[in-house]
């Protein structure tokens, strides 16, 4: 073992996260004789980034540790001695439990969590986690009450607190969601995100005012973010504001000229217009973005309904049918494919 692999494990058993990563950086920079690069001080920088909510950076370092199946023999032959030496140890629990859910086995990840929590009832670290993983098994009960202990055991706990207002605002319960995003502003008031999810609940519970001014202090803060120029284009459609919703969707494609929503988005306004060859144009170009789209090919399908294809239009339907999640959109198309005395397969 090398000092500085020596000096991460005492620093990340610890749960000094600053000097583990100074510590990570050195052994990554020095790796063992006869090796071009170790995987094992890259999942450890993986793990830091993690527990400080710097998700970006944690991707880039899981690229470097866990996408190869050599690499993640040779961390998983260390974390599994790293346990052994350090049974007792809250982290190294932890440090298993995050190895074990980015290496596809979150069932195997709950037990070491839970060990973690056992040895360590006062980190918020292994409840915000094991909720991750009762989220990913759609359990949002069990994943609501471990978010909820991860922000009781530390307020400031800004990642949980974004997930905890997430979960509620998929239950519909709004009145819970948005007091977790207006202190996640308070924690970090320039986290567009935060803002932009403020405003999704706001508009969701009909206070528009308040959901437009948070659009734009996302957008103030973060102005290449292509979903939450799209979700303030839907936001102005919603309201008849077509102009300015068409306006947010360009922005939308600069921000990112493959965004498949805006696409289509803007395809549906073409429609609308009888713009029938700029529709037929914008939806193409959604699917390119992304063959799953469902509202790219029942725009395909109504274009081709209007100039009287029956066939072609069925077919499109029928995959827009196969791809749409909302019951009320599936049952839109039944209705009018029974109307027109047609049958999707």
């Amino acid at each position: 073992m090398t000092d500085y692999q020596a000096q991460c494990e005492a620093r990340l058993l610890e749960g000094q996260w600053d000097q583990a990563q100074q510590a990570a950086l050195a052994w990554a920079r020095n790796p063992a004789a006869g090796t071009d690069q170790d995987p094992r001080p890259h999942f450890a920088l993986n793990i830091i980034y993690l527990l400080r909510g710097e998700f970006a950076e944690a991707w880039k370092a899981h690229a470097k540790s866990l996408e190869e199946s050599e690499d993640i023999a040779q961390v998983k032959e260390w974390i599994e001695g790293f346990v052994a030496r350090q049974s007792e140890q809250a982290n190294a629990h932890l440090v298993m439990g995050l190895f074990l859910a980015q290496s596809g086995q979150s069932e195997q990840s709950i037990l070491a969590y839970k060990k973690s929590i056992a040895l360590a009832p006062q980190s918020a670290h292994p409840h915000y986690f094991l909720a991750q993983i009762h989220e990913r098994a759609n359990h949002l009960e069990m994943a609501i009450k471990e978010y909820r202990e991860a922000v009781r055991l530390d307020p400031s706990h800004v990642p949980g607190r974004t997930n905890l207002g997430v979960a509620y605002q998929e239950q519909g319960r709004l009145e819970m969601a948005i007091p977790q995003y207006r202190e996640v502003i308070k924690l970090k008031p320039h986290d567009a995100t935060a803002h932009a999810n403020l405003a999704c609940a706001l508009a969701e519970q009909g206070k528009f005012e308040p959901a437009l001014q948070s659009y734009k202090e996302a957008l103030r803060l973060n102005p290449k973010d292509a979903a939450v120029h799209f979700a303030l284009g839907d936001f102005y459609e919603t309201r008849g504001r077509l102009d300015l919703a068409q306006k947010e969707y360009d922005a939308a494609l600069v921000a990112d000229p493959n965004f498949g929503p805006a696409h289509s988005a803007l395809g549906w306004l073409a429609l609308g217009r009888q713009h029938m060859q700029a529709a037929y144009e914008a939806f193409n170009r959604a699917l390119k973005s992304n063959d799953q789209d469902p509202r790219a090919y029942h725009g395909i399908a109504e274009y081709y309904s209007q100039k009287g294809k029956r066939e072609s239009a069925l077919d499109n339907f029928t995959k827009a049918l196969k791809y749409y999640k909302d019951p009320e959109k599936r049952n839109m198309i039944l209705n009018q494919l029974f109307q027109e005395g047609q049958m999707a397969d």
